[in-house]
């Protein structure tokens, strides 16, 4: 894997003492799985480049994988990708740019502490879920984010892209910052680590994610990944970054049901039967079909004026927002933290970089009160919503929405109670996250969805979002109302 730091600050040679690697040398230092090699293409006053170019060697690091290691004896026979690519670079980082990792450089102690323009280049970087993962994960950072999907073959256009993305990040930041949010996130988007999680994994979390990780409003999905789903580290993680953000640990995301296809905990994933990575044929999250399932209602109604009740940090707006189809959107929410996160991802912060003008606004509300701002769209969405409000509230949602908001369209997805058998380790009874008030079965939800559409003058269509189990359906319900 290759990784280009560069910079056009003043006496752009500097990077050199930042990182602690001098500009007219090329240097290699050997790592337990191959060898990392640090040299500079570009090294002038106007700009300066840095390059990591990681060289692995499989049959070293199989080597050095110690027997105590689960399926040691088959780990390096029934996987075509015996390491996981982007965790061994973030390792590599970590012990050649530890000290600047840590944001120390005694000759120049106040570059150190000064935010620079960068970019950071990585040509090929494993990236489950696509480009949008890594805008969704590098943008509320203050990133300009590039991420660029790489074919299987440029020859061969009809055989699509690759897991791999090419990747350009661009924007004014503290070096050390800018590592430490690579260490974290680089095997989050390959979601996939080279060895065994160890509780000393939440340690280094916390450390290069301080400062950052915190706030970041997809904290609690990083944080799963890079503990590759370990429950009981990712609650102790939650805990302490609730503890350094002085804030209440449910305000930071709680440990919730994960909801993703089931894979290995650790690291690399066994092939497939044709020989195919697993990770490659894995099929899209939930949270992924949910939004496809509700963009595709909203096309299949002409609903092209958007309102995203119950907005959260703006997944859904975002992808409404890349979709020429629509002409104007909206989103609400209670949460003031949530709709900061929105408005980062959506660059309405940054009137000159936003993406499209079509997102009129993202703005503080309570659906459970009348609000004159929720009028005159075609659709309203209730994404996951209704089930994080207190029963005695829900005539009073109910009249908000489809008595006062009275849109021509609404689309509500929530989760099917009946599902939760099907999910390892839940507990009887137990529902997918704490702050969920209820969880109705489908029955429960057809019986309320008919209900309010019979009440308000709507018809309703109930459509099953995820792998519809025979025997206890699929993981989310929708209801789609047209008035």
């Amino acid at each position: 894997m290759l990784l280009t730091i560069s910079t056009t600050a003043d006496q752009a040679t500097d990077l050199g003492f930042l990182l602690h690697k001098h500009p007219d040398k090329a240097q290699s230092f050997g790592q337990s799985f191959g060898t990392a090699h640090v040299f500079y293409p570009d090294a002038d006053a106007r700009r300066c480049t840095a390059a990591l170019l990681l060289d692995v060697d499989p049959v070293k690091l199989v080597r050095t994988r110690g027997k105590g290691t689960p399926d040691f004896s088959l780990g390096q026979y029934v996987n075509d990708r015996p390491y996981a690519a982007s965790s061994l670079l973030a390792s590599a980082m970590a012990n050649v740019f530890r000290t600047a990792m840590r944001g120390k450089c005694a000759l120049r102690p106040e570059l150190a502490e000064s935010a620079i323009p960068l970019e950071i280049v990585l040509p090929a970087l494993p990236c489950r879920g696509g480009p949008g993962q890594a805008e969704r994960f590098f943008a509320p950072l203050g990133w300009d984010v590039s991420a660029v999907p790489v074919p299987l073959d440029p020859e061969f256009a009809e055989w699509g892209d690759s897991r791999y993305v090419t990747l350009t990040l661009t924007g004014r930041m503290r070096l050390a910052d800018a590592l430490n949010q690579l260490y974290v996130l680089l095997p989050v988007l390959d979601d996939a680590k080279h060895y065994w999680m160890a509780p000393d994994e939440v340690d280094k979390l916390i450390r290069a994610g301080e400062g950052w990780l915190g706030t970041h409003p997809d904290r609690a999905a990083i944080t799963r990944r890079y503990l590759a789903n370990r429950r009981a580290l990712v609650r102790a993680a939650l805990g302490r970054l609730a503890d350094a953000e002085d804030a209440p640990e449910e305000a930071l995301d709680p440990v919730e049901v994960e909801e993703e296809p089931a894979r290995a905990e650790n690291g690399p994933v066994a092939n497939g039967a044709n020989g195919t990575d697993a990770a490659d044929e894995a099929p899209a999250s939930l949270s992924e079909r949910r939004v496809q399932a509700v963009v595709q209602a909203l096309h299949d109604e002409d609903a092209r004026r958007v309102i995203d009740m119950g907005c959260g940090s703006g997944k859904l707006l975002a992808r409404l927002a890349r979709d020429d189809f629509f002409a104007e959107i909206a989103g609400t929410d209670v949460s003031y933290r949530a709709l900061e996160g929105a408005a980062r991802r959506l660059r309405l912060d940054k009137p000159r970089h936003r993406p499209d003008k079509r997102v009129l606004d993202v703005f503080q509300s309570a659906l459970t009160y009348a609000d004159e701002r929720f009028r005159g769209y075609e659709a309203a969405v209730l994404m996951e919503v209704v089930e994080h409000i207190d029963p005695p509230r829900l005539r009073a949602m109910e009249q908000v929405v489809f008595g006062h908001a009275k849109p021509r369209v609404a689309v509500v997805t929530t989760p099917n109670a009946e599902h939760n058998v099907r999910y390892e380790g839940m507990a009887p009874g137990a529902m997918r996250h704490p702050d969920h008030r209820f969880e109705w079965t489908r029955a429960e939800f057809r019986a309320w969805a008919d209900g309010v559409a019979a009440a308000h003058g709507y018809r309703v269509r109930h459509v099953p979002v995820g792998d519809d189990d025979p025997e206890v359906g699929a993981p989310t319900q929708m209801g789609v109302f047209v008035r």
